[in-house]
């Protein structure tokens, strides 16, 4: 014997500032007796952006400290940190399409590109300040090898930022 129960559809509603899926739950007869809800991950708020900064400075830290960092920079051609460069923000490209609007891209376009973006920039930003306190960044002296190894330590930085973003 099959039943046609007829359920209320999803609804999206902004609860404590942040986007949330609210999924009703029905007993057999169709009657909603509960609701979950699911956070909606897709807008770039302050918060993200401090999870971001936090988890690209958990990497670029000890990657910032080695020697291999600096020396690459020096010798790895420039075609060579372009290509770096861009795999990082495929990498992360993919990671928030996949975490954050698989489902939800319709209507969030603009806020995808800002996260794709964001998590890069701060990432470069974060290993920026930290290469230039421990005087590796050598800017207004040679601004290309301080952007070089600024995009190599940003590589494994922007990852574990854009990881530490999924913590809600």
């Amino acid at each position: 014997m099959e039943e046609n129960v007829e359920v209320k559809k999803t609804t999206i509603k902004r609860i404590g500032g942040y986007l949330h899926r609210v999924v009703p739950i029905a007993d057999k007869s169709g009657e909603v007796i509960s609701y979950v809800l699911k956070p909606l991950m897709v807008e770039f708020k302050p918060r993200d952006i401090i999870q971001v900064m936090v988890g690209s400075a958990l990497l670029a830290i000890p990657v910032s400290l080695t020697e291999e960092a600096w020396t690459l920079g020096e010798t790895l051609p420039h075609i060579n940190v372009l290509y770096l460069a861009l795999i990082s923000i495929l990498l992360i490209s993919v990671f928030v399409y996949f975490n954050f609007y698989r489902h939800n891209l319709k209507g969030h376009t603009f806020n995808c590109v800002k996260r794709i973006v964001g998590t890069y920039l701060i990432s470069l930003a974060v290993v920026a300040l930290i290469l230039t306190i421990f005087q590796k960044c050598p800017w207004g002296v040679d601004n290309v090898l301080a952007i070089k190894r600024t995009v190599i330590v940003a590589f494994p930085a922007a990852m574990s930022g854009t990881l530490s973003d999924m913590i809600k």
